[in-house]
């Protein structure tokens, strides 16, 4: 049984006849089945198995994941142009999408070949469902955490609490970071894929959201429930790599394309309406304020996707201050969607107001952002950790 360790070559990519073809199909799926889907969503408030069953029919689950997996073996930066398309659908069907197509990374450095057939492969094919679970209620999203583990032969007995987990509610396994009780810090931290149903698993269904109307988020108790030791990624100590590493830096480079993404569906409905409206017998388009509002958009826009694709292929290349470089790109986005967002609220009006027009929804879609892999407070804190410590090394940020 092998393992391996660190951080997965990078793929070569698809090539650009494919690549196109890939685009036009998402493109089209986007703007056709995916509003029908949005619109079912925001009228039922649920994100139906059929609409899973669908994502995964059309090759969308497993996208980013290596042919030899089963995926297109599309590169970081490639699958991010992909994500840019997704990502001006509905909030929901952004979150499916990015999660699976994100979760084995974190777990593929780390599994074992028989972890790797369990968890990773079926992951990438959709057939189960896995819930990354980091964030406690008490404490914060990094060496702070506090669900801990004893170990009892073979068997660890979990034990503490997590909340906001996404997909915390329809998961078959939660990907669950914890420590060995009475460690600090990394030390003794511990990555674990916990059964769903297991004994001593207790799930709050906390849904009801602002925005990403439909996607089932979940607040969790475990009380000494049984966790197979064969069921930790790596060893004890690196939990956090698989957490951290593995997931968030890829994923907040995500997120913050998820930003361009929505920012670029707000502009464009906005260009659309004050092309259509008419107000004292001129388009709304026409008029000088609205005008400079949605030019600042769009160079906003410009400006946040050039950094998240700057932090996207220092990602793809293994470079040092990737995780840095994700989590100006993701601050950056989301403080731009923020503003963009606000904007194409206002050049609608009243009429934006209403849940009758499509930027309603994406204004609360937006909100999410806004926290989603951390808050732009705990982005700066990477950053100046960072910043600091090439300072004292004597380096040149």
């Amino acid at each position: 049984m092998s393992e391996q360790h660190g951080t997965q070559p990078a793929q070569q990519g698809v090539g650009p006849a494919q690549y196109e073809r890939l685009r036009q199909k998402v493109t089209a799926w986007v703007t056709g089945p995916g509003e029908e889907w949005a619109g079912r969503i925001e009228a039922t408030g649920q994100v139906p198995e059929q609409l899973w069953a669908e994502l995964r029919e059309e090759g969308f689950l497993r996208m980013a994941a290596p042919r030899s997996y089963g995926g297109h073996g599309l590169s970081f930066t490639q699958w991010m142009g992909l994500m840019e398309i997704f990502s001006r659908s509905h909030g929901s069907i952004r979150m499916i999408v990015h999660v699976v197509n994100g979760i084995w990374r974190a777990m593929d450095p780390f599994a074992t070949d028989e972890q790797r057939k369990k968890f990773v492969l079926p992951a990438i094919e959709g057939d189960i469902k896995i819930a990354f679970t980091l964030t406690e209620p008490g404490n914060g999203t990094g060496a702070d955490i506090t669900t801990s583990v004893v170990r009892d032969g073979e068997t660890y007995r979990l034990t503490g609490d997590k909340h906001l987990i996404t997909f915390g509610v329809r998961c078959d396994y939660y990907l669950l970071a914890a420590r060995v009780e009475g460690s600090t810090g990394h030390e003794g931290t511990v990555s674990l894929l916990v059964p769903r149903d297991a004994e001593g698993v207790h799930v709050e269904d906390t849904s009801q959201t602002m925005g990403v109307t439909g996607t089932d988020h979940a607040t969790l108790r475990f009380e000494r429930t049984p966790v197979p030791v064969a069921n930790r990624l790596g060893k004890e100590g690196e939990g956090l790599d698989v957490a951290l590493g593995g997931f968030l830096t890829p994923s907040r480079i995500s997120v913050g394309m998820s930003c361009v993404g929505l920012a670029q569906r707000a502009q464009e409905l906005a260009l659309d309406y004050a092309e259509a409206r008419h107000t004292f017998g001129k388009k709304l388009s026409r008029r000088q304020a609205v005008q400079f509002m949605l030019a600042e958009n769009a160079a906003d826009i410009e400006a946040a996707k050039q950094l998240v694709m700057h932090a996207a292929r220092t990602f793809e290349e293994g470079g040092e201050d990737a995780s840095m470089l994700s989590s100006m790109a993701k601050m950056t986005a989301v403080s731009m969607l923020t503003r963009v967002t606000d904007n194409a609220l206002q050049v609608h009006g009243g009429l934006g107001y209403w849940k009758t027009s499509p930027i309603e929804r994406v204004y609360r879609d937006a909100r999410a952002q806004r926290f989603e892999e951390g808050t732009n407070e705990i982005q700066k804190t990477v950053v100046f950790r960072e910043l600091l410590r090439a300072h004292t090394q004597g380096g040149n940020l």
